[in-house]
């Protein structure tokens, strides 16, 4: 493949948006996970937040939001101004790799500019992002290098903890220290305590942000080649969504594709592609960065009191330190505290939790042995 100048791109967003946020329950439930809460600034959900993010950067109309079937009505009655056409029900649940090669399909079936090569810019419904201009600028250091490369591109952050929950990128020892782009030399899995610490002061790991950039037809080579099992079908995919009434997933309808898609494997990106690809380069990012994957995000996320803990709704804390309290009953409830520490109780008209504030990754377990009793009316 030759490079490409990158006036000669066209950019599409594609938001990820399926998932269950089962770690937010109570708050979070099957038919409103955590990306349609009002965790956001000014009682933003994360998922509007992720559209407003980008949409200098990249027009509504070419924006696209992969969800579940179960969430697209949700997401249209909390996004009425979101191009209807743009929010795409996967015709099964599958993982991020069939996710993304549908989200390709779309794009190649959608795209009519033939002088211009079409850029997928990944991106989450669930992350917090400080400084959103430095976003926008990191975004399009890694769009203009995904153009006119033939390298799949990722953001990384630098860490700021020895955080376990994270992913990490090693970084080539041998890149130029003024380059905005370093070329990545391996992806590596959630490390322990001391592996983490060692990570965050050795100055060549990064977080893996779980953001990409790339050039379909580079998508696509890639996918062929190290995971073809998903990637030769995304031009299968192309080709039916182009024969339908329409390039987007209408439903049941388009049987084809639905059968094509459902027996694509359940396979992670990271561990499909990202990990065996034959280049792939990395922007170090300047801003501040938090997966909100559970209520302990939100201690550094949400403004404390003195006493170090977290309010939300009709709250009374009585000397109680490091606390996560939300309250999203009727106003007539009262949440109170007095004296506990390091806690998380989150109050909601049917569920309460209460949660020892380093154990809140285990809340997803809570809703596991709920679904085995059937207690599906609280999930």
């Amino acid at each position: 493949m030759n490079h490409v100048d990158p006036d000669m791109c066209t950019a599409y967003g594609v938001i990820m948006a399926g998932g269950s946020g089962e770690r937010f329950w109570p708050l979070s439930r099957a038919n409103r996970p955590k990306q349609l809460l009002p965790l956001g600034a000014d009682g933003q959900t994360m998922l509007e937040e992720a559209i407003r993010r980008i949409e200098p950067v990249i027009p509504l109309d070419r924006i696209l939001i992969i969800t579940g079937g179960a969430l697209r009505d949700a997401i249209l009655d909390e996004l009425p101004w979101f191009p209807a056409d743009n929010v795409v029900a996967e015709p099964a649940k599958r993982n991020t790799a069939p996710c993304l090669a549908l989200a390709a399909a779309i794009i190649e079936a959608r795209h009519t500019q033939a002088q211009a090569h079409p850029l997928m810019a990944v991106l989450t419904a669930d992350h917090f992002i400080g400084d959103e201009a430095e976003f926008r600028r990191n975004v399009e250091t890694a769009l203009n290098h995904a153009c006119s490369c033939n390298s799949l591109v990722t953001l990384g952050v630098q860490p700021s903890r020895p955080e376990t929950g994270y992913g990490y990128i090693e970084v080539e020892d041998h890149t130029s220290a003024d380059s905005p782009v370093k070329q990545v030399k391996a992806f590596r899995e959630k490390p322990d305590a001391p592996k983490a610490l060692e990570y965050m002061r050795g100055g060549n790991h990064l977080w893996n942000s779980g953001m990409f950039f790339w050039r379909v037809d580079v998508f696509i080579e890639q996918m062929q080649k190290h995971l073809p099992d998903v990637g030769n079908a995304i031009r299968p995919l192309a080709s039916l969504l182009r024969s339908s009434s329409g390039p987007t997933p209408a439903g049941d309808e388009l049987g084809g594709l639905a059968a094509l898609f459902t027996a694509l494997p359940n396979v992670s990106i990271d561990y499909g592609l990202m990990e065996k690809a034959d280049s792939v380069a990395v922007v170090p990012v300047g801003f501040v960065w938090d997966d909100v994957g559970s209520w302990d995000s939100l201690y550094r996320l949400r403004n404390t009191n003195d006493n170090g803990t977290v309010h939300q709704g009709t709250v009374i804390d009585v000397e109680s330190t490091n606390c996560v309290l939300i309250n999203a009953a009727d106003s007539s409830h009262v949440l109170a505290t007095v004296g506990v520490q390091n806690v998380i109780v989150v109050v909601t008209p049917d569920a309460t939790l209460v949660c020892a504030g380093d154990k809140a990754q285990q809340v997803r377990d809570v809703v596991r042995e709920l679904r085995s009793q059937g207690r599906t009316d609280v999930i």
